[in-house]
């Protein structure tokens, strides 16, 4: 049996790579010990492309790239390293050449659009008595309260930034679709995943935290993933 790849989780806007923590379990659980969580800065598309390309370096065999919510657009710039073997996308930006998160919500903005506001130093922040509302409606209170607090904002700037060559068009990949997303409007997750014709695509009745709501789902796509490439 070939061995198992290593599973390297970039997280999105609004949050660092803790995010992640059921999802990591779940995938320890079933054997998938060598993982790494990106934790980006936020502040560029290109430097949050590089960290993540950074840490695909430092492994030694084949990386399957999970990228959550603004994530999806990290892993569509750094995917293209020769040791990136797959590409799942959790309720994520999955931008085309010239294209740029912010470009994508225009054309259908999310429910929770009006919650987000931007600081006096250029960062947008959702609001904290909004975020569960918005963020991560199928969380507990406490769950959504820590969310909410511990959010990292990201610059406003981040998310006119574009694509250059999308990974998705060349290496293989992987969708969840979160129906219930406020963040992203679902039908533009439908239209991202339906265009780079991933080898799965799924649909769950979840909020844009899927990855912490329905760590399960999450991990058996990832797992797909991994013993597909």
């Amino acid at each position: 049996m070939a061995a198992k790849p290593t599973i390297v989780l970039v997280h999105g806007f609004w949050g660092g790579a803790a995010h992640w923590a059921k999802v990591i379990v779940e995938l320890n659980r079933r054997g998938y010990s060598a993982q790494h969580a990106v934790e980006n800065p936020l502040t560029s598309l290109a430097e949050d492309a590089e960290r993540t390309r950074k840490m695909v370096a430092q492994v030694d065999g084949p990386v399957l790239l999970v990228g959550h919510s603004y994530g999806g657009a990290v892993i569509t710039e750094a995917g293209d390293q020769p040791n990136v073997a797959g590409l799942v996308y959790i309720a994520a930006f999955a931008p085309d050449a010239g294209e740029s998160p912010g470009a994508i919500s225009q054309e259908q903005p999310p429910a929770a659009f009006a919650n987000i506001a931007p600081d006096s130093d250029g960062y947008l922040w959702i609001a904290q008595d909004k975020f569960r509302e918005s963020f991560c409606q199928d969380l507990t209170s406490d769950e959504a309260l820590v969310m909410a607090v511990t959010q990292k904002a990201p610059l406003a700037s981040t998310f006119g930034d574009t694509v250059t060559a999308p990974a998705w068009k060349v290496k293989p990949s992987w969708y969840q679709v979160s129906t219930e997303d406020r963040m992203i409007h679902p039908d533009n997750e439908r239209r991202m995943a339906a265009r780079m014709n991933p080898r799965k695509t799924i649909e769950l009745a979840a909020s844009h935290a899927s990855l912490a709501s329905q760590p399960g789902p999450v991990a058996d796509l990832i797992e797909t993933a991994a013993r597909d490439i």
